[in-house]
């Protein structure tokens, strides 16, 4: 296996794992006890048939001893796997970058229900390298911009984009009309882990989420806003919208959990990750990707 690529099987990229500090005495223990979901035969299946791996590829005995601190990579299965039924669009691809414009529902890594189903899976099938890796991510229910790193030795370079705020994003959401609010504005406020546990919450205390909200287009009935994330907590753009008192359209979670939740391919949420700019790490050229730019290569733009 190359160094800095993960392990497939069937194109199936595997799921990377540290293994925290804790009181076990095998890898087999410490996975039964941080997945409670997956059933200890379950986890005993896939040791047997080589699909819980070490960091170099190798497969792992159940047996194994475990050790805080290592990594290792297993492959998730599901059975009867919801298939998605839209297909993401390659806008550039080079040694370096894959910038894709992944459709509404698609996960960009195996999580939850679905494991072939994703943008991860789809691309590493598609440019046949393990070896990529998406850089940031993006809500299931959102479509839009993502970009992935494809070469492990460039890699740290476009990651510190990221962790140092370099990246400029832009979204777009199209929510209720606020005539009271004057534009740009900046939203601020502290974001947190609410219930179920994959919401998040607005609550009391020192801000640690912010975006500014600028209008692209207003109508009678919705308004397109341009949103720009200063920070990136999780759901932060359809928090703070619904916090201002203008859910974003079609959204399921915000302000209260759609039931049941189901998803629904004729009405998506209606928020857009829509260009990404930077200053390249490698040649310091500007560089801006946006879903309008053209097509690389011979991405398909429906599923047959």
């Amino acid at each position: 296996m190359h160094r800095g690529a993960r392990p497939t099987r069937d194109g199936i990229p595997a799921s990377r794992f540290q293994l925290p500090p804790g009181p076990w005495t095998t890898v087999l223990d410490a996975l039964c006890a941080r997945f409670p979901q997956v059933g200890r035969e379950t986890w005993l299946d896939r040791f047997a048939r080589g699909r819980v791996l070490d960091a170099q590829g190798r497969p792992l005995d159940a047996r194994g001893a475990f050790r805080a601190g290592a990594e290792i990579f297993y492959f998730r299965e599901v059975a009867d796997e919801p298939r998605v039924p839209f297909v993401e669009t390659v806008l550039h691809a080079d040694a370096h970058l894959v910038v894709v414009d992944k459709p509404h529902f698609l996960p960009v890594t195996p999580t939850g229900a679905y494991v072939r189903e994703t943008l991860l899976t789809r691309l590493v099938q598609r440019f046949d390298n393990p070896a990529l890796v998406p850089l940031h991510r993006i809500d299931r229910d959102t479509a839009g911009l993502v970009l992935f790193s494809a070469d492990p030795g460039s890699r740290a370079a476009y990651q510190a984009l990221f962790r140092e705020r370099l990246i400029r994003k832009e979204y777009r959401a199209l929510a209720p009309p606020l005539p009271q609010l004057r534009f740009p504005h900046l939203h601020r406020s502290r974001l947190e882990r609410a219930e179920p546990f994959f919401l998040m919450r607005e609550v009391a205390g020192a801000p640690n989420s912010e975006t500014v909200i600028d209008v692209q287009a207003r109508d009678a009935d919705a308004w397109c806003y341009r949103l720009m994330p200063i920070t990136g907590r999780k759901h932060q753009l359809r928090v703070h919208m619904a916090a201002l008192g203008v859910p974003i359209l079609n959204d399921p979670f915000y302000p209260r959990l759609r039931e049941p939740l189901e998803d629904d391919h004729a009405r998506p949420l209606q928020l857009f990750a829509e260009a990404l700019e930077f200053d390249d790490p490698l040649t310091g050229e500007r560089r801006r990707f946006s879903r309008g730019q053209g097509v690389a290569g011979d991405a398909p733009r429906s599923v047959p």
